[in-house]
């Protein structure tokens, strides 16, 4: 089995265990995406209750449903919140949590960010765009306890990474954060050169540090 077949099995074996096990909120599962799982919200908020959350002021997060609740919260707390377009294609959104006033909820949706985002950031190139962040979290398929993590198979996660390094936004001591279902956290997820690892991993039930 190739490395690229070893992960399509793992990225299959949970896809199916969160549908048949009643656990993902797609109709019809999630295969080929980020799991958009049961307990989202539950996540999200244990990841609110650890330090690293609450003295941060910018959360880089990613688009997908399962992070939704992690975007809510850091809008409703004021924070602000830098999310990823889908597929990278309009860069990034600058959102102000204090300047939305009751339009939290609409605005953490992909939708909704559009409509609320103070302006665009570019993706790609050297140069910062002058904004700390203090967190960064993304959507994930398959996590392990060392950090080693997988996405859908089209590397968005590992390019924002990797462009925020290299804007100098977050460096060595960042959190790198996933949100998953406990099914998404797996015993060893192989790795390639490209991919990034996570330093924090918050499910429904534990947070894990790396």
């Amino acid at each position: 089995m190739t490395l690229q077949e070893e992960k399509q099995h793992i990225r299959k074996s949970i896809y199916d265990k969160l549908f048949n096990e009643g656990e993902s909120l797609r109709p019809n599962g999630d295969y080929g995406k980020i799991p958009d799982f049961n307990g989202k919200d539950i996540a999200a908020e244990l990841l609110a209750t650890i330090d690293e959350w609450k003295q941060s002021k910018t959360i880089f997060c990613s688009p997908d449903s399962a992070q939704i609740p992690v975007r809510y919260l850091a809008l409703k707390e004021n924070k602000n919140l830098i999310m990823a377009s889908p597929n990278l294609e309009h860069g990034y959104l600058y959102l102000e949590g204090k300047k939305l006033d009751g339009y939290e909820e609409e605005a953490s949706t992909k939708e909704g960010a559009f409509v609320h985002c103070s302006k665009f950031l570019d993706f790609g190139g050297n140069d910062s765009f002058g904004i700390a962040i203090d967190m960064v979290v993304e959507g994930s398929v398959a996590v392990d306890r060392l950090g080693n993590r997988m996405g859908k198979g089209k590397g968005f996660a590992d390019r924002e990474i990797q462009d925020l390094f290299n804007k100098c936004l977050i460096d060595e001591n960042s959190p790198l954060v996933t949100t998953i279902h406990p099914f998404q956290l797996v015993d060893h997820v192989p790795m390639e050169s490209h991919d990034k690892k996570l330093n924090m991993i918050a499910s429904t039930e534990e947070i894990i540090r790396i």
